[in-house]
C-alpha cells in the first residue's frame, strides 16, 4: 500500500488538511482556522458545512440589527460558536434551554449542572461563564461609587443580576460611605436552597475595617419568592442592634427573587 508522503515544511498543513485535528476542541489554533474558513466568501468553499453560512447570517444579523434581532437559542450559539468551532451548535444550544430556562438561566447555572448536558464539556462551560462574569463586572460598574439612592434602580438590576438565578442562597453586603455612595461590595456568605449563615459579628467587623458608614443587605431566595421569612426577620434584626452599638445604618435588606424583589423597609420591617 503507498504511504502518504509529507514533507517538512508543509507536513502539519497536510495532516491538518486530512481531518485529523477536525475535532479537536476549541483551542486558538482550531478556533484560528475556524474563524478564516467562516470569513471565507461562501463561493470560495462549496463543501464547507452549512452551519458555516449560518454563523455568518447570524452574526452579520446581530452586528447590523442588535441582540434584539435574535432569540435566546440564537444568542447562545453566538456565544458557543468560539467553544465548538466545527459543529453545528443550534441543538446544543436548545438543550441548554431546555434544561435552564432562558439565556439567564443558562449563564447562571453552575458548571456542575451545565456539564451534565450532553455536549457541554468543558470548552462551553469556560465561554459560559466567562459571558456571565462580563454581564456581573458591566453591571458592577455602573453602580460603584455612586449615590445609592439616585441609582437605585441600577443597583437593583446589578443584584439581580449576580444573584437571581442562584440555585443556592448567598449573602451579600453593599458597604456605603458617608454620602451613602457605594465603596464597596462583598459576598458575606454562601449557603443551603433555603438557608445562609450569617454572623452579625463578622458584618460589622468588616464594615469597620472598610470604614463605611453605612450597609445594605441582600440575599436570594433561589424558590423565586423573595417574602421574607421569619428567620431573616430575625438575623436582620441582629445585625440592625450589632451595627448601631458602633454606629453604623442598616439602610435595607433586600430579598431578591427570580422576578421580584422585596425591601424590608418598603414592607416596614426596618
Amino acid at each position: 500500500m503507498a504511504k502518504r508522503k509529507i514533507s517538512r515544511e508543509n507536513g502539519f498543513s497536510d495532516i491538518h488538511q486530512s481531518g485529523l485535528f477536525a475535532d479537536a476542541g476549541a483551542g486558538d489554533e482550531s478556533t484560528a482556522v475556524s474563524g478564516r474558513a467562516e470569513a471565507a466568501s461562501p463561493g470560495a468553499s462549496p463543501d464547507a458545512p452549512h452551519f458555516h453560512q449560518h454563523r455568518q447570517r447570524l452574526r452579520q444579523r446581530f452586528l447590523s440589527a442588535g441582540a434584539g434581532s435574535v432569540a435566546d437559542y440564537e444568542m447562545l450559539e453566538l456565544v458557543l460558536f468560539r467553544a465548538i468551532p466545527r459543529r453545528d451548535v443550534k441543538p446544543l444550544a436548545k438543550q441548554l434551554l431546555a434544561r435552564f430556562g432562558d439565556f439567564n438561566g443558562v449563564i447562571s447555572a453552575p458548571p456542575a449542572r451545565l456539564a451534565e448536558v450532553a455536549g457541554a464539556g468543558e470548552a462551553v462551560v469556560c465561554e459560559l461563564k466567562i459571558v456571565e462574569a462580563a454581564a456581573h463586572r458591566l453591571a458592577r460598574s455602573r453602580v460603584m461609587n455612586r449615590h445609592v439612592i439616585t441609582s437605585w434602580a441600577q443597583l437593583m438590576d446589578y443584584c439581580k443580576t449576580a444573584m437571581a438565578h442562584r440555585e443556592t442562597e448567598q449573602f451579600r453586603i453593599l458597604f456605603l460611605d458617608r454620602k451613602n455612595a457605594l465603596i464597596a461590595d462583598e459576598e458575606q456568605a454562601r449557603g443551603t436552597v433555603d438557608h445562609v449563615p450569617v454572623y452579625p459579628r463578622e458584618v460589622v467587623k468588616r464594615a469597620l475595617e472598610l470604614n463605611a458608614s453605612a450597609l445594605i443587605l441582600v440575599h436570594n431566595h433561589p424558590s423565586g419568592d423573595p417574602t421574607p421569612s421569619q428567620a431573616d426577620i430575625d438575623m436582620t434584626r441582629q445585625i440592625e442592634r450589632a451595627a448601631k452599638a458602633v454606629g453604623l445604618v442598616v439602610h435595607d435588606h433586600v430579598v431578591v427573587g427570580m422576578a421580584r424583589d422585596a425591601s424590608f423597609r418598603a414592607l416596614g420591617l426596618l
